[in-house]
C-alpha cells in the first residue's frame, strides 16, 4: 500500500524546472496530446463513416443524422471556459482523467441507443463535454513544456487526428462491415478509456528561476547571514526584504564592516551589539516569516478560476473574431467534397480518395508550419496570415474545377493549408502578439467558447446554401467569404497590440509628466518662499 501511495505521489507532484525544460517530461505529454488527438478529433471526423448505418436503422435524414456531430462540436467548444475553470482549481490531471471518462462513457452508450434524439444526449452532450474536458488542458500544459521548439511539438503531436483519418477510419469501416456499427462503437469507447491514462501523464509543471548569486564579498560578516539561510530555508527568500525586518540586521552589518577600521573598543561594541540584534531579529522572524512567505507563494501561484478581462484587450478580440469567421472553413469541404466531386462526374469510388489526399497534405501541413514557426526570428503571426488568405482562392477554385485531377489538386493544397491553420491558430495564443503564455490559459477557454458559435452554425449554414441553391458549390462559397472576413480581423491583431501599447506608453508618460511638473511646482513655490525670507528687506530693521 505504501508502493502505491508513494507511486500515487510521485504522479502527481509537479515538476520542478529553473527554465521552461523544452524536453524532459514534456515528451511524455507530446505523446499524450498525440493519442488524445486521435481519439477526439479523429473520432468526430470518421464518425462519418457511421452515418448511412445511422439513417438506415432510425429511419432519419441526412441532416438530422449530422447534427449529432455538430452538437457535440459546439458543446465541446462551448464549455471550453468550464474546462480552464476545472484546470485552474483541480489541475490538469484529474479533469482530463474525468473527460477520458466520459467520453468513454459517452460513446459506449451511443451504441444502445434506440433513437437519434438519445444519441443528441449520449454522443452529442455527455461525449462532447468529455472531448472539451480532455482537449483543451492538453494543448494548455503542452505548450508549458516547451518554448523555444513549442510549435514544432505542437504541430507534430497534432497529426493524431489525421493518423485516425488514414488509419482509424478504414480499419473500423472494416470492422462495422464484420460486427455492426453498435459492437464497433463500444470497441471505439473501450479504446477511448486509454485517455485516462494520457491524462495521468500531465503532470504539472513549476518554473522556479535560479536566486541571484550574490555579488562577491570577503568580509567576514557574511558567513553568519548564509548560515542562517541554510538553517532556516523556508526564511530564504524574505531575508531581503523591508517589511520582513531584516534589513535593520544588513544595515547593522554594513556598519560594523565600515566601523573595524575605528578603535579596538568600538569595534567590540558593535560586535556584541550586532549580535544582540542578530539574535532578536532571529527569534522575531521565525514564528511569522514561513507563515506569511508560504501565503504569499500561494497566493502569488494561484490562477484565476476564470479571467475574462482578456476581453478587454484589443488583440484579443481581434484574434478571436479570426477564429470565429475562420472556422466556417473548417467543415464544408471535408462535408460535401465527395458529394462536389460525384456531381462532377467523378465516380463515388474515386472520390473517396479525395478525403485521403486531405489527410496526407494535412499532415505534411501540420509539419511545415511547426518547422517555419520554430525559426528564428520570425513574426509568427504573418505566417498564420498568409496561409489563411492563401485558403480564399483555393475553396473558391473548388467550384470552378470539372475533373478529378484538378479536384484532387485543390484537396491537396487545401489539406495543406488547413494543416497549417488548425495547427498553430490555438498555440499562437501563447505568443505576446496576441495574448501571452500567462494568460493562455484563461484566454484559450473563453476563445474556444466563442469559436464555438461556428463549429454549430457551420455545417448546417453550408447544408441551407445547398438546399437552396442545389449546388455543393455554394457551401464552399460560405467557407471562402467566412476565411476572408477571418483573415482580415487577423490582419488587425498585430497593428491593434502595437495601438495600445503605444497608447498604454504614453499614458504612463502623460502621467509621470504631470508627477514632476506638480512636484517641480511645490520645489519652485517653497524656493521662492525661502528667498522671499532670506531677501534683503528682511534682514534690516523697520526705522524708527
Amino acid at each position: 500500500m505504501t508502493g502505491i501511495m508513494s507511486a500515487l505521489k510521485g504522479f502527481t507532484s509537479p515538476n520542478v524546472y529553473d527554465e521552461v525544460p523544452d524536453g524532459g517530461w514534456g515528451w511524455m505529454v507530446a505523446a499524450a496530446f498525440f493519442f488524445v488527438e486521435v481519439f477526439t478529433y479523429g473520432i468526430i471526423k470518421i464518425f462519418g463513416i457511421f452515418l448511412q448505418d445511422l439513417m438506415t436503422d432510425f429511419n432519419e435524414t441526412n441532416s438530422r443524422v449530422s447534427w449529432v456531430v455538430s452538437i457535440c462540436v459546439f458543446v465541446m467548444a462551448f464549455t471550453a471556459p468550464l474546462s480552464m475553470v476545472m484546470s485552474n482549481r483541480f489541475g490538469y490531471q484529474p479533469v482530463v482523467m474525468l473527460g477520458g471518462l466520459l467520453i468513454s462513457l459517452g460513446t459506449i452508450t451511443t451504441a444502445l441507443t434506440n433513437s437519434i434524439t438519445e444519441m443528441y444526449i449520449t454522443m452529442g452532450i455527455i461525449a462532447g463535454l468529455g472531448y472539451c474536458l480532455t482537449f483543451l488542458p492538453t494543448v494548455t500544459i503542452l505548450s508549458q513544456y516547451f518554448s523555444k521548439r513549442r510549435s514544432l511539438i505542437t504541430s507534430i503531436a497534432s497529426t493524431g487526428e489525421c493518423f485516425s483519418l488514414l488509419a482509424l477510419a478504414p480499419a473500423m469501416n472494416a470492422l462495422k462491415e464484420h460486427m455492426g456499427w453498435r459492437n464497433c462503437l463500444i470497441v471505439i469507447g473501450v479504446m477511448q478509456a486509454s485517455i485516462i491514462i494520457c491524462g495521468a501523464l500531465l503532470k504539472p509543471i513549476v518554473i522556479k528561476p535560479k536566486p541571484a548569486a550574490p555579488d562577491g564579498s570577503t568580509s567576514p560578516l557574511k558567513e553568519p547571514e548564509s548560515k542562517y539561510d541554510q538553517e532556516n530555508e523556508l526564511t530564504r527568500t524574505s531575508l531581503g526584504s523591508v517589511d520582513s525586518g531584516v534589513q535593520s540586521v544588513t544595515s547593522s552589518q554594513i556598519n560594523l564592516s565600515d566601523g573595524q577600521e575605528s578603535t579596538e573598543e568600538n569595534s567590540a561594541e558593535k560586535k556584541a551589539l550586532k549580535e544582540k540584534e542578530e539574535e532578536e531579529n532571529k527569534h522575531r522572524l521565525l514564528p511569522e516569516t514561513p507563515l506569511k512567505q508560504e501565503r504569499e507563494d500561494s497566493s502569488a501561484s494561484r490562477p484565476k478560476l476564470l479571467d475574462f478581462s482578456v476581453l478587454r484587450d484589443a488583440s484579443f478580440n481581434c484574434y478571436a473574431l479570426f477564429g470565429l469567421f475562420a472556422t466556417l472553413g473548417f467543415f464544408a469541404p471535408q462535408l460535401y467534397v465527395i458529394e462536389l466531386s460525384v456531381s462532377r462526374g467523378v465516380s463515388r469510388d474515386s472520390a473517396t480518395y479525395m478525403l485521403s489526399a486531405m489527410a496526407v497534405a494535412e499532415i505534411l501541413g501540420r509539419l511545415s508550419m511547426g518547422w517555419v514557426l520554430n525559426r528564428r526570428p520570425i513574426r509568427k503571426i504573418y505566417i498564420l496570415l498568409i496561409c489563411t488568405v492563401l485558403l480564399c482562392p483555393v475553396l473558391v477554385i473548388f467550384t470552378f474545377v470539372t475533373e478529378f485531377w484538378g479536384l484532387m489538386s485543390c484537396s491537396c493544397f487545401y489539406g495543406f493549408l488547413l494543416g497549417t491553420v488548425a495547427s498553430s491558430h490555438i498555440p499562437m495564443l501563447a505568443e505576446d502578439d496576441v495574448i501571452g503564455i500567462q494568460r493562455m490559459s484563461s484566454a484559450v477557454g473563453v476563445y474556444a467558447c466563442i469559436q464555438s458559435f461556428a463549429g454549430l452554425a457551420g455545417p448546417p449554414l453550408g447544408g441551407f446554401l445547398v438546399d437552396m441553391t442545389d449546388n455543393y458549390g455554394s457551401a464552399f462559397y460560405s467557407c471562402a467569404a467566412g476565411m476572408g472576413v477571418g483573415a482580415l480581423f487577423l490582419g488587425l491583431v498585430r497593428p491593434a497590440k502595437s495601438g495600445l501599447c503605444l497608447w498604454r506608453r504614453r499614458n504612463d508618460q502623460q502621467t509621470t509628466d504631470r508627477d514632476s511638473s506638480s512636484q517641480g511646482s511645490d520645489y519652485d513655490f517653497v524656493e521662492m518662499d525661502m528667498e522671499i525670507d532670506n531677501g534683503p528687506a528682511k534682514s534690516k530693521p523697520w526705522p524708527v
